[in-house]
């Protein structure tokens, strides 16, 4: 019966500690991960209007000093304002750059500010699938 008991006690500790609010920086990453992947896809699909292909390229790295003149950049850009998906993405770009310049200003630590490094980035390799081995 106590072992029973401590083992409630210790998955209900588990389950308390994945309900933490998220965090200034836990957001941030995510929204910035998000808008990425967003504009990735938005770049793919066949069913885009030809102004999105003009749009300023959007990688986002949350400690690049720079990626606040991208984000400007990238949400006063004057086209394709009649692209649904491209009006949602640049909502989603502004609501980051006022979480970054407001309400985490304080707990934000960027890196570098090399801003060349958000026009061509390098990625992390990929991994191999189960399925190439």
């Amino acid at each position: 019966m106590k072992m029973l008991l401590s083992l409630i006690a210790l998955l209900s500790a588990a389950l308390l500690a994945n309900a933490a609010p998220p965090t200034c920086y836990s957001r941030v990453l995510s929204l910035s991960k998000e808008i990425t992947e967003s504009f990735k896809e938005l770049q793919t699909s066949k069913a885009v209007d030809s102004c999105v292909m003009m749009l300023p390229r959007l990688y986002l790295d949350i400690h690049n000093y720079c990626v606040l003149a991208k984000l400007r950049e990238f949400v006063a850009y004057p086209r394709c304002e009649r692209v649904l998906e491209v009006s949602e993405l640049k909502e989603k770009a502004r609501s980051l750059y006022t979480i970054m310049i407001s309400y985490c200003r304080r707990d934000l630590v960027f890196l570098t500010d090399d801003c060349n490094a958000l026009e061509s980035p390098i990625l992390p390799p990929t991994e191999p699938s189960i399925t190439e081995s």
